[in-house]
């Protein structure tokens, strides 16, 4: 094997450089959202939906009490047609209730288990972007001091070439400046 290298030129490396540059500025962006999309949908179950349902359990307790109320008036004036209306406002009022807690429950539910499941991944994801944010702008970096010293080592190895039989890596003797 020979102790000498025969680089004449940069440009794969240099290929390489660029397309980590444009790895980086098209991911980099995709992670970043990625974690802002978890942080909103996080959002999303611990507050608005969550607040959305407690405020229709609200509501729709006080619309039973109102048709409860309702139906005992018309209990109370013993009028036979309006209690039957009144009976099916009730159970329509209990049922639209129930609903809402069962909404509410599952709502609860399904943010415990967000929290769970997502923390992990956010975890990876924190991670990634942080090796696309230090890690790899190093890699450009050290990539560009390895082209810079390929394109020397090809200046170099290219003017004894041109002039004399010298190995490469050799250096030409010192000359003396005529006086």
């Amino acid at each position: 094997m020979p102790d000498q290298a025969h680089l004449t030129s940069s440009e794969a490396i240099e290929f390489f450089r660029a397309t980590l540059i444009a790895y980086i500025t098209k991911t980099r962006p995709l992670v970043e959202d990625a974690c802002d999309e978890v942080f909103r949908t996080r959002d999303w179950l611990h507050n608005d939906r969550r607040i959305h349902w407690e405020n229709q359990v609200r509501k729709r307790t006080r619309v039973l009490e109102e048709a409860r109320q309702a139906l005992l008036g018309a209990k109370m004036s013993h009028l036979r047609e309006t209690r039957a209306s009144e009976h099916l406002a009730v159970e329509r009022a209990k049922r639209a209730l129930v609903e809402a807690e069962e909404k509410l429950k599952l709502i609860k539910t399904w943010a415990r288990e967000f929290d769970q499941r997502a923390q992990v991944l956010v975890k990876e994801l924190e991670h990634v972007l942080s090796r696309i944010a230090t890690q790899l702008p190093g890699g450009v970096m050290h990539l560009s001091q390895i082209v810079r010293r390929v394109e020397e080592y090809a200046g170099v190895a290219a003017k004894p070439a041109a002039g004399s039989s010298l190995p490469v890596g050799a250096e030409l003797p010192a000359t003396k400046e005529p006086s």
